[in-house]
């Protein structure tokens, strides 16, 4: 059994600058991918992953995940984390929430049913609070 290949993290760092792909770099290390993420991430070259638990509170079924709420409140998170998606993805989702605050309304989700519109509760709405989170973000306070 030989022994596994290792990835030197100076080589590392110095490719990863030059932009070598993820595939790339597997192959001049003669390792997997998931192996040059693992590298990646041990030498902090991989970008913190984002976290959208705030934007989206709940336990969504896979069938629901890549819906138009979904989508649109993890790109505002995105955003609101300081990595805004696309320009185009980034509107959309700007135009639906505030839609939605404009109308009173607010989403509320179901594991069985999806996303629904209702209307915001007295406290305030989700999407108002995550859509003024990317707006500050974005240095675009309303």
């Amino acid at each position: 059994m030989g022994r596994k290949p290792t990835i030197d993290r100076g080589e590392l760092a110095r490719l990863v600058a030059q932009g070598m792909s993820v595939q790339e770099l597997a192959g001049h290390f003669g390792v997997s991918e998931s192996g040059v993420l693992q590298a990646k991430r041990a030498a902090g070259l991989a970008k913190p992953m984002m976290d959208h638990s705030r934007a989206l509170p709940w336990k969504l079924a896979r069938a629901h995940a890549q819906s138009g709420p979904a989508t649109n409140l993890r790109n505002l998170s995105a955003a609101a984390q300081g990595r805004p998606p696309a320009a185009e993805r980034l509107n959309t989702a700007l135009r639906w929430a505030q839609r939605l605050v404009d109308a009173g309304l607010d989403v509320r989700y179901d594991a069985a049913e999806g996303f629904s519109e209702v209307p915001a509760a007295a406290g305030g709405s989700h999407v108002a609070v995550v859509l003024e989170e990317a707006r500050r973000a974005l240095g675009e306070g309303r």
